[in-house]
Formats: structure tokens, sequence, C-alpha cells
């Protein structure tokens, strides 16, 4: 290379012009405040990265469904790359490369949490602060706060991106008796919240079926006229008889 550039050097001054040198580095990866991926993810991958991945798409598993974030990918986490990927007008093919992941850099914030819901939103409704006092560790009541944050950006952005507002998520031992919750709800392990906002209650159970929610208890159910309850149970208990669900 040097002795090509002499040569060049050399024409040109035979020219009376001048060469100008320019090095050209490697655009720095891209660091993303949250998590970053550093490598694509298809089908037959595993890893944490994969794990990382599955908490994100999470409310694309499709009408009934549920994405298992054991870090494996599989056919159910292929097609709910894929669905996420349609819903961001990203080339569908269940592969997680540089665009999924860009879109997900973007929907983000430096906490993991997405970009339109936050922990204080899910935290304890009894005015505590915090996700401790449940039965579960506050480490594990976090993480399932989390991806059922990530279900409801889902949901969210399928109603159009309007505002969710959401009246009651984690709730400690005490708080939750104080409310007169059941003794197994779901709010105590952090994987439910209670939404309002400019949609009616119906749209929103009704959607929440195509997003992961394993409870969806809507108008009709008794004590759940004035809100939708919507959690991340592995299994599928859906009553709001008033929607016709």
């Amino acid at each position: 290379m040097p002795r090509i550039l002499a040569i060049l050097a050399l024409f040109a001054a035979m020219l009376g012009a001048t060469v100008t040198t320019q090095v050209v580095t490697a655009t720095k990866a891209h660091a993303d405040g949250c998590y970053t991926w550093n490598r694509p993810l298809s089908q037959g991958t595993s890893g944490e990265d994969v794990r990382q991945l599955q908490i994100r798409v999470a409310g694309y598993p499709g009408y009934g469904g549920h994405i298992a974030t054991d870090g494996v990918f599989g056919p159910a986490t292929k097609a709910a790359v894929a669905r996420f990927q349609t819903a961001y007008g990203l080339t569908s093919d269940g592969i997680a490369g540089a665009a999924t992941f860009t879109k997900l850099y973007a929907l983000q914030d430096d906490d993991c949490t997405p970009i339109h819901f936050t922990y204080a939103e899910l935290d304890d409704g009894c005015g505590g602060s915090g996700y401790d006092g449940g039965p579960l560790s506050e480490a594990a009541t976090k993480a399932n706060a989390l991806q059922t944050m990530w279900q409801l950006e889902a949901l969210r952005h399928a109603l159009g991106d309007k505002a969710l507002t959401l009246s009651s998520g984690f709730r400690s031992i005490p708080c939750n008796r104080q409310v007169g919750g059941a003794s197994n709800s779901e709010h105590l392990y952090g994987r439910s919240a209670d939404v309002i906002g400019v949609h009616s209650f119906c749209t929103i159970v009704k959607q929440a079926r195509y997003h992961g929610f394993g409870g969806i208890l809507g108008p009709g159910y008794p004590g759940h006229n004035d809100h939708a309850h919507i959690d991340i149970r592995s299994s599928n208990f859906w009553s709001a008889p008033s929607c016709g669900i």
C-alpha cells in the first residue's frame, strides 16, 4: 500500500496536483445503555442474549399464546420475532439481526424498561416504594414486572400507541390484604397490571388476548367494571362477560 501511494504521489506531482490520503476507520458497534446484542439470533441459538430477546418479544406470541423466557430460540420465539418485526415495519423473517436490535434499542430505556412504562408505575399500589414485601425476592418480582411492562408495550403499540394508565401493579402482602385482593393474586408477584386509558375496557381486554396475557378480567367479572386486569400467568383465564369474553 505505501508503494502504491508513493507512485500516485509521483504521478500527481508530474501533473502539478496533490494527493490527499484519508484513513477510514470501522464504525463503532452500537452499545446500548441497557443491553447490547453482539450476534444475530435465529432458531437453534441459545444463551442469555436469547433470553433477553424473549423478554422483549413476549408480547407477540399470537392469540392465546405465551413465550417461554428460557434462553432457547425455538419455533415460538421465531414466530414472536416475526410478529414484532411486522408490527414495526421490518422484514418479517423471524431472525433477530441489526434492524430488529436497533428497534429494540429505540424502545427501551437504560434500566431496560420499555419507553412508555416505568418500574414506579408498576410499584406498590398502596403508596409504598420498591418491590419487596411479596412472596418472591425483590429481584424476582422486578424481573416479572419487567416482562409485564414489555407485554404492555406490545399491547399499547397494537392499540395505536395511545396511553395506557396503570391503576395498580405490584402489591406487597400487606397492601394486597388492605385492598381486598385474592390471597393468590398475580399482583403479589409483579405479574399483573390493572389498566385504564383512552380505550374502552372491552377494547383493552379483547386485544390483550394477542399479547401473551394469561389472566384477563374485565367488565362483567365481579369487581372489574372500572378497569381491565391483565397478567402474565402462563395459562389462560379470561373473563369479561360484558365484552363477550
